[in-house]
């Protein structure tokens, strides 16, 4: 392979060197379970317990309050439907928005299906939520608010700290979904009146498969996979200790130096924005221009499919995405393009780049420059956009 420029990472970030160094004896040495009584087991034991010390640590949370997972999705799912039967006495009504990840928004279907009712709720053309709106959904028989904290395709940070606030206020749960703002905001869950928290270790430079739920001490939730007496009764399964060693040494790094990291990406993503719009025309920048994740760059580039887009940067050797990775082999627009109202022909025209640690300026510059290259080729294939070329 020649020249490879990765422009992905909020779809999924390369393992950083020191956390598979530290992963790497918990394949081979020390493998044993940590539920023996032996001291190998204890060994492994110790392990897991370090990590979830240091994910409660960034958390501003009590060590006992986080529980390993196989992912974000599964943390997602656990929430949900958690609190959505461990609770059914006491109301099955459910608040969520149009824009969640799919791990929230199939899993609401889920539960529709078996008697509970789910409002979701609007945004407005940058994707956030109108707090009123908010206030108004809620009823007497609801049970569980869930809203991410950053959206997965155009960045924007909702007003996490005003939501848990409604919530509190109204002995309502609240969860969010945190899975792309984990190694990017500063998160104190007992500050902000957060109960349930998701996040996915792939997002911030550690291994795939392994996530957390963070769940406040005290929230009555049904346990989501049955079976051995794991993490507190509350997760059976043999643990996955290399990944939750992952998940620990990569949210430490994550958090050891955050004001610079996210200086530097902010540099880059507002750099990318600049060069982008200064030299293609009928380009749209989605999402909050200033609440939103300091590597995330969507836009949408009007007369071109997206899908075609992604396929001619990809032979120039640089990787991007149409949104989430999660939908990317539908043919269907994104379901945040169209909540933020975008038509179907222009959000069919839309690009992800997500910047990450490894990026540099001289990288946006080759991709600008094969950007404008690609989008120029597409659209002259676009019989709409030669008419409007004609017109002018």
């Amino acid at each position: 392979m020649g020249k490879y420029i990765y422009m992905d990472n909020a779809a999924t970030t390369p393992v950083k060197k020191e956390v598979l160094e530290e992963m790497m004896p918990y394949f081979t040495e020390k493998y044993g379970n940590p539920s023996s009584v032996y001291s190998l087991g204890n060994i492994s034991k110790r392990a897991v317990e370090s990590a979830r010390e240091k994910v409660a640590k960034v958390l501003h949370a009590d060590k006992r309050e986080i529980f390993f997972t196989g992912g974000g999705s599964e943390a997602d799912n656990w929430a949900i439907k958690g609190i959505a039967f461990g609770n059914k006495d006491k109301g099955n009504h459910i608040i969520t928005t149009k824009i969640e990840h799919h791990g929230i928004l199939h899993t609401c279907e889920y539960l529709q299906k078996n008697g509970f009712e789910v409002t979701y709720l609007d945004v407005d053309k940058y994707g956030l939520i109108n707090l009123e709106d908010l206030k108004n959904a809620i009823t007497d028989k609801t049970i569980l608010i869930s809203i991410m904290f950053a959206n997965n395709e155009i960045g924007t940070i909702q007003p996490i700290k005003e939501i848990g606030e409604i919530a509190k206020e109204n002995k309502i749960y609240f969860h969010t979904d945190a899975v792309q703002a984990i190694g990017h905001i500063d998160i104190n869950v007992k500050e902000l009146n957060i109960d349930l928290l998701s996040l996915s270790a792939h997002k911030f430079y550690g291994p795939k498969g392994i996530g957390a739920l963070y769940i406040r001490q005290g929230v009555k939730i049904d346990p989501l996979i049955s079976g051995g007496g794991q993490e507190r009764n509350r997760r059976a399964g043999t643990e996955n200790v290399p990944g939750i060693v992952g998940i620990g040494k990569a949210i430490e790094l994550a958090y050891e130096n955050l004001d610079g990291h996210n200086d530097k990406l902010i540099k880059l993503r507002d750099s990318l924005i600049e060069k982008i719009q200064s030299n293609i025309p009928y380009v749209r920048l989605n999402g909050h221009p200033t609440y939103r994740l300091p590597g995330n760059v969507n836009m949408c580039f009007q007369f071109i499919e997206g899908e075609s887009l992604l396929l001619s940067l990809d032979m120039e050797g640089i990787a991007g995405s149409s949104g989430s990775a999660c939908t990317s082999g539908s043919l269907d627009p994104s379901h945040v393009l169209l909540a933020i109202g975008l038509p179907h022909e222009i959000a069919h025209g839309s690009l992800r780049l997500s910047l990450g640690d490894f990026n540099t300026e001289e990288e946006l510059d080759y991709v600008v420059e094969k950007l404008i290259k690609i989008v120029d080729r597409l659209r002259r294939m676009s019989p709409l956009y030669e008419k409007i070329k004609e017109e002018k």
